[in-house]
């Protein structure tokens, strides 16, 4: 996937399926990228029920700020930062970086957008699955988002970083560190507790979502399992090229 020099350029979130039909809430920043700005647009979406801290843990990531007032997301939101990922060879050493435009799609978890938020899981390759540490009920209801992932996401198997967030209110934790472990190693995802309010493995969670996605596409022969529109390689072959030259194979997904 190296750079043919094509002119290519990502003019907003307008070039996901379906998304003109959606109005955005909130933050909606300039996406005009010009030449040579990233190697790799890649889409996370954050799931959860309402009042995990999607919103917060987000913003957290990409701005390094905690906004105390609960604003509730309606229908889909999303921020987005520029990264330096860097593969680790078999020998310990650090491959060269890619630049990676994350955008973090921030979704509602009320019942009534549902419709619209699964509609959202085709275009998506990795996914962060909030829970409140604080509210038990958030923790039992991760079963149902998980299965919602198995029927609309890209693959049966999509990759999945499991958070249990709000892990600075100690003192009214509802839920088992050892029990979400449990969970997680049971479907076979990473699992973080963390804190949006003071940045505990914020990082640490999305860093590890964008490793596991960069890993799949490395491992992939057959690259026809991105989730067209999704991942776009600024310069590079697109994906239908991508698919028209692969050699026989299949993606684990």
């Amino acid at each position: 996937m190296r750079n043919r020099n094509r002119e290519s350029s990502y003019d907003g979130p307008t070039s996901f399926p379906g998304l003109m039909s959606v109005t955005l809430s909130g933050h909606q920043p300039n996406f005009k990228m010009s030449d040579g700005d990233y190697d790799y647009l890649i889409k996370f979406l954050a799931l959860g029920d309402s009042a995990v801290g999607k919103t917060s843990f987000l913003y957290q990531y990409t701005d390094g700020k905690f906004n105390s007032k609960f604003i509730t997301t309606v229908g889909i939101d999303f921020r987005e930062k520029r990264v330096v990922y860097r593969s680790n060879g078999p020998d310990g050493t650090s491959g060269r970086g890619q630049r990676v435009h994350l955008q973090l799609w921030d979704t509602a978890g009320q019942e009534r957008f549902r419709s619209l938020t699964t509609a959202f899981f085709r275009d998506a390759m990795g996914f962060l699955l909030l829970f409140d540490l604080t509210n038990e009920q958030s923790f039992l209801n991760v079963r149902n988002w998980m299965s919602q992932l198995q029927i609309h996401a890209y693959c049966e198997n999509p990759d999945i970083v499991l958070c249990g967030n709000k892990c600075d209110l100690d003192d009214q934790r509802a839920v088992k560190e050892e029990e979400a472990k449990e969970f997680a190693e049971k479907y076979g995802i990473p699992y973080f507790e963390t804190s949006a309010a003071n940045g505990t493995n914020v990082n640490k969670a999305v860093d590890t979502l964008l490793d596991l996605i960069m890993k799949r596409m490395e491992r992939c022969v057959d690259k026809s399992w991105i989730p067209q529109g999704v991942v776009q390689s600024n310069g590079h072959r697109s994906t239908e090229q991508l698919t028209e030259e692969k050699d026989k194979g299949k993606c684990g997904c």
